[in-house]
C-alpha cells in the first residue's frame, strides 16, 4: 500500500514501540495531523473485560470538559407539554408523531435522539433503523428522561455516549485536531477516568490494556498507561 506524501512525512515523529504520556500524545497528535479540514481527535481504549457478559458490556455517559467541538443536532421525541422546555434548551427538532414518520422513511439526519419514557414504546419498531445508528434512546446515556430540557443541554454543552465494542475496545471523539493541547488532553483524561470508575468487580487482571490516541488519518500514539494517575 502506498503511503501518502504528508503521512509519510508525519510517520517518523511518532517513534514505533515507544509510549508517550498522555500531556505527550496530546500535543503530537496535532503535529502529526496530515488533514486539511479539522479532524476529529479519537482515543481507542482496550479494556481487559469480557463484552459477552452482562455485567462487563460497559456503555455510559461523560461531559467533556472543552466539549466535542463539533455541534450535535438533537432530536427530543415527547408529549406536547414538554415541547417548548426543549425548544428553549436548544433542540433542533421537537415533536413526536411526525418525526415518527419521518424515521420510519429513512431520516436520520441526527446525531442524538432525547425521549421521554412515554414515548419509548413508539420506538420499538424504529429499533431496526435507529439500532444500527447508535440512536436509539437509552436511559444508561442519559437519552431517556422525564427532564428532557436538562437532557438537552447537557448534550448540547459536550456530554457524549460511549460503549463497549465486541472486541473489548471503547472508540471515541474528545475533541478536534483545532483544540490546544491542554484541551485534548482534559477531555481524554477525564473520558478515561470515567472510564476508571466503572471497571467491573467481575473483571480480573490489567484493567487499561492499551490507550491509543489518533486524528483522522494520521498515525496512531500509544498511551503509556502508567503516566495516567488514578488508573
Amino acid at each position: 500500500m502506498k503511503v501518502v506524501k504528508k503521512r509519510k512525512a508525519v510517520n517518523p515523529k511518532v517513534e514505533k514501540g515507544k509510549l508517550y504520556s498522555l500531556e505527550q500524545a496530546a500535543s503530537l497528535v496535532k503535529e502529526v495531523n496530515t488533514t486539511k479540514f479539522d479532524a476529529s481527535v479519537d482515543v481507542h481504549i482496550r479494556l481487559g473485560v469480557d463484552p459477552r457478559k452482562p455485567d462487563q458490556a460497559l456503555r455510559g455517559t461523560v461531559s467533556l470538559p472543552h466539549g466535542t467541538g463539533k455541534s450535535k443536532t438533537v432530536l427530543v421525541l415527547c408529549p406536547s407539554d414538554k415541547e417548548a422546555a426543549a425548544t428553549e434548551a436548544g433542540a433542533d427538532y421537537v415533536g413526536l408523531d411526525e418525526y415518527l414518520e419521518k424515521i420510519a422513511g429513512g431520516w436520520t439526519d441526527i446525531d442524538v435522539i432525547i425521549a421521554a419514557p412515554s414515548v419509548m414504546p413508539k420506538l420499538g419498531r424504529l429499533g431496526k433503523i435507529l439500532g444500527p445508528r447508535n440512536l436509539m434512546p437509552n436511559p444508561k446515556s442519559g437519552t431517556v428522561t422525564e427532564n428532557v430540557a436538562d437532557a438537552v443541554r447537557e448534550v448540547k454543552k459536550g456530554k457524549i455516549a460511549f460503549k463497549i465494542d465486541k472486541n473489548g475496545i471503547i472508540h471515541t471523539s474528545v475533541g478536534r485536531v483545532s483544540f490546544n493541547p491542554e484541551q485534548i488532553h482534559d477531555n481524554a483524561k477525564e473520558m478515561i477516568a470515567t472510564i476508571a470508575k466503572m471497571k467491573p468487580s467481575s473483571a480480573k487482571g490489567i484493567y487499561f490494556k492499551s490507550i491509543f490516541m489518533a486524528s483522522t488519518m494520521s498515525p496512531a500514539i500509544e498511551v503509556d498507561t502508567k503516566t495516567i494517575p488514578g488508573i
